[in-house]
């Protein structure tokens, strides 16, 4: 008898939507979960697996250093999918966390494809989206000097959303039901395939409403043909038979759906002004002066994401910034030789980002 299939969740978002935290609530509450996670981040140092691998728990973490996981060009993630394989008598789930500026069809398709399908199965495909950041506007509403980046911004999230089987609320702490239900409305409007809405309340998702949903389980597995032609799971999809575990915000009755699984060609391709650096410092951070001066860099260049440590007195500084919204949190049981911060933008130029965070915080960057 061969070995079940290893179910893997695909989780999709644009940058800042708060995947990373989303995975790692998720590993302090799987602990009777071994989850096998990869992580895919469009730049040069993999920040989020660091930050995974903080939470410590059984979880492994893996870093794939293409931003463009599983398309043609990527040698790493075939390999390490069978590695996982290989050790299958140890991992129960696998979790894939896309690049912000990426498509999640790429790793469905290779998913469906002749090399994986008989070992794994995708279990479902998780779009999380920054709610407040939707209900601004930020996906498609910008400026008339802004065009540019608002139209290749707006294109990639409604192709994340339409890849997904359920969209995920998230950073609504602050939000009323009036709110919520704008947002519900927004993203059934761009989607409206989605089959779950879920709210995550702090970036916290039940288990039951993410692992093991088998979403694109065929009905009938007992001829399965794995091919080039095969039939792609998700054309015989069955629904849950207790759609009860799925009980959220909005579960809207849809019944089981396709997605096309061919591989979108990556915006990058046709749009190559989004750009990922790193800029370091081996001085001391203070945390309100760095805050306030990435808050400063991201009004005054096309600046999306900003993620990376510093080093403070009494630990190590976190920075995470969507657009002009910063967050700077100490970690006084952690630590950090350096300061490196990861930039996210639109035609960014990384000199004047440098020339300009050494006059802001008064001290040497590169």
């Amino acid at each position: 008898m061969s070995a079940p299939r290893i179910p893997v969740t695909v989780v999709t978002g644009f940058l800042g939507a708060g995947k990373t935290t989303l995975l790692s609530n998720l590993i302090r509450d799987s602990k009777q979960r071994r989850l096998a996670i990869l992580v895919n981040e469009f730049g040069e140092v993999s920040i989020d697996g660091a930050l995974l691998r903080g939470e410590g728990g059984g979880a492994e973490i893996h870093d794939l250093s293409n931003g463009l996981v599983a398309y043609d060009d990527d040698a790493d993630f075939l390999p390490t999918m069978q590695a996982l394989w290989q050790r299958r008598s140890v991992i129960d789930h696998v979790l894939i966390e896309t690049s912000g500026l990426a498509l999640p069809s790429a790793v469905m398709e290779q998913l469906q494809g002749e090399a994986l399908a008989p070992y794994f199965v995708l279990d479902a495909t998780l779009a999380v989206v920054d709610t407040p950041l939707l209900l601004d506007g930020g996906f498609g509403q910008a400026s008339s000097d802004e065009r540019a980046v608002d139209a290749s911004v707006a294109e990639l999230f409604e192709l994340q959303l339409a890849n997904a089987d359920i969209v995920v609320l998230n950073k609504i702490d602050g939000l009323d039901d009036d709110a919520l239900l704008s947002a519900e409305a927004r993203v059934r409007e761009l989607a409206p395939s989605i089959r779950f809405i879920e709210l995550a309340y702090d970036a916290k998702l039940d288990t039951r409403l993410t692992l093991g949903l088998h979403l694109h389980e065929p009905a009938n597995t007992a001829h399965r043909h794995y091919g080039p032609m095969a039939t792609m799971p998700g054309l015989a999809m069955r629904p849950l038979a207790n759609q009860v575990l799925l009980d959220g915000h909005s579960h809207s009755g849809l019944g089981a759906h396709s997605h096309g699984l061919a591989t979108h060609k990556h915006f990058h391709e046709q749009d190559p002004g989004w750009q990922s650096f790193m800029i370091r410092s081996k001085e001391t951070q203070h945390p309100d002066t760095l805050r306030d001066a990435v808050a400063a860099l991201a009004r005054s260049e096309p600046i999306l994401r900003v993620k990376g440590f510093a080093p403070t007195e009494g630990g190590r500084l976190l920075i995470q910034a969507v657009r002009n919204r910063v967050e700077a949190r100490v970690d006084e049981t952690a630590s950090a030789k350096q300061a490196q911060l990861v930039f996210i933008g639109y035609h960014p130029s990384r000199p004047r980002l440098v020339e300009q965070l050494r006059e802001l915080t008064g001290t040497i960057w590169h």
